[in-house]
């Protein structure tokens, strides 16, 4: 039987970092390290499909965080379902092969996404509970039966807010991490799959030329030490991976503004503010980091938005038809159009052109009602004053029974210093890779002795 296999993906790590986390260094240390050429768009779904499957986006279908859904005409984001992959996933064919050679093979798959049905042993990812009244309660759901309960009886509840959010940063990597051993401890798992975000809320908050990135980098390694611990009790081989690195912006574009005013996008004016119609929209952007997808109507209007967004500020680059192909893009998910941002600016998702008309999502974390993804919800509105206090508020209201959101999200997307989604310039700067040709056999206080050397 072969050693189990974990494969930790620390979203956001590139070989420039990985000197700062002794722990994963060591492991780079018993093997090599590689810098990986993204995946377009460098974003969390499209880059975790194609590692599970080896796949592009033209093949395996996941051609953003959210695409417009044909049949029934509607934006989603952050999709669980594991079929919405188009091609077959790294847990499926290991099952496969162990069948042929007569042998067992079980898998855990823990906060990687995609996680909902599918076929694996072991699984857990965040999932909350939604009443009929509007209401939401913070869980995570999993299988088998009664996992989860174990977990959080022994490891406490989810941090849910810490997972993204104003509020996001260590502790919901901490709580993956503890729970991956814990999985690893009493299931041994043949491959375990885990996800640790850690790095994906500074950088994009600040930039990672504004904050602490060795600090952070520091942080995600000492989370990882119980897992580590785990791991080499039992002989396990690690890989390390990541999806992308962070890079420092200035700007924000917005498309479906400029869409707007060239009267191809049409906004409903209701009770709960202006909201994107998709019907009566000649053409409308799905913002995702440093890409959006362009969806039109008419195929006689594709040269007309090309030149629109084409003359926009910060655009580098505006694709259609078999242009997609550049970066295997070609697939009916995919936008009419694509446009891609220069490595200083980012697409920001909004529609309207006056903020007394924002829909009442606008200032919440709602990543399944807005038809973009939305950085600025990982922070707090400078404006109000005491913003936990208000967020408290909000929250009592909610607990006496008012309906009430929670309005804490602000709608200047200026104070968003960092993004991803594009090819980064410098190989160091490009998502990992390691690869240990064995398991180093020490506990995971050991440290690399050297920097490993990124290669490709």
């Amino acid at each position: 039987m072969p050693p189990p296999l974990i494969l930790i993906n620390a979203v956001g790590l590139t070989p420039r970092l990985l000197a700062h986390a002794p722990r994963l260094s060591a492991l780079a240390q018993a093997g090599w390290v590689a810098n990986m050429p993204e995946v377009l768009p460098a974003v969390t779904c499209t880059a975790q499909a194609t590692i599970l499957t080896g796949q592009l986006p033209n093949v395996h279908g996941v051609v953003a965080n959210g695409w417009l859904f044909h049949d029934t005409n509607e934006v989603r984001f952050w999709q669980q379902c594991n079929r919405l992959m188009r091609a077959e996933p790294i847990y499926e064919t290991a099952r496969k092969v162990a069948i042929e050679q007569g042998r067992d093979f079980k898998a855990a798959k823990l906060f990687w996404w995609f996680n909902q049905g599918a076929a694996v042993d072991f699984s857990v990812t965040p999932k909350p509970w939604y009443a009929v009244n509007g209401d939401k309660a913070f869980d995570v759901a999993g299988t088998p039966d009664g996992l989860c309960e174990k977990l959080k009886k022994e490891l406490g509840p989810f941090p849910f807010p810490a997972f993204w959010g104003p509020m996001a940063g260590l502790p919901s990597t901490a709580w993956i991490a503890k729970c991956a051993a814990s999985v690893l401890r009493d299931s041994a798992p043949d491959l375990t799959l885990v996800y640790l975000p850690h790095l994906d809320y500074e950088p994009q908050r600040r930039g990672p030329g504004g904050c602490d990135m060795a600090k952070y980098v520091r942080e995600l390694d000492a989370a990882c030490a119980p897992l580590l611990d785990v791991a080499a009790k039992l002989g396990a081989r690690v890989w390390v991976c990541s999806e992308y690195g962070h890079c420092d912006v200035d700007f924000a574009i917005y498309p479906n503004r400029e869409l707007l005013r060239h009267k191809l996008l049409t906004v409903r004016r209701g009770p709960f503010g202006d909201q994107l119609d998709l019907y009566g929209s000649r053409a409308f952007a799905v913002c995702d980091h440093q890409m959006a997808h362009l969806y039109v109507r008419h195929m006689v209007d594709v040269p007309q938005v090309k030149e629109v967004l084409a003359a926009l500020p910060g655009v580098a680059e505006v694709l259609s038809g078999q242009e997609r192909e550049k970066y295997h893009l070609n697939h009916e998910r995919s936008g009419d159009v694509i446009a891609l941002s220069g490595p200083r600016g980012w697409f920001a998702y909004p529609f309207w052109e006056n903020d007394k008309f924002a829909p009442d999502y606008a200032r919440s974390v709602a990543i399944h009602h807005k038809p973009g993804f939305d950085p600025c919800e990982l922070f707090f509105d400078p404006k109000l004053i005491a913003p936990k206090l208000h967020a408290a508020r909000r929250l009592v209201q909610k607990k006496l029974g008012f309906r009430t959101n929670f309005d804490v999200v602000p709608l200047d997307a200026s104070i968003v210093k960092g993004s991803h989604g594009l090819a980064a310039a410098d190989p160091l700067d490009r998502p990992i890779l390691t690869l240990p040709t064995h398991w180093i056999g020490r506990s995971s206080s050991v440290t690399a002795r050297n920097p490993p050397i990124a290669c490709q």
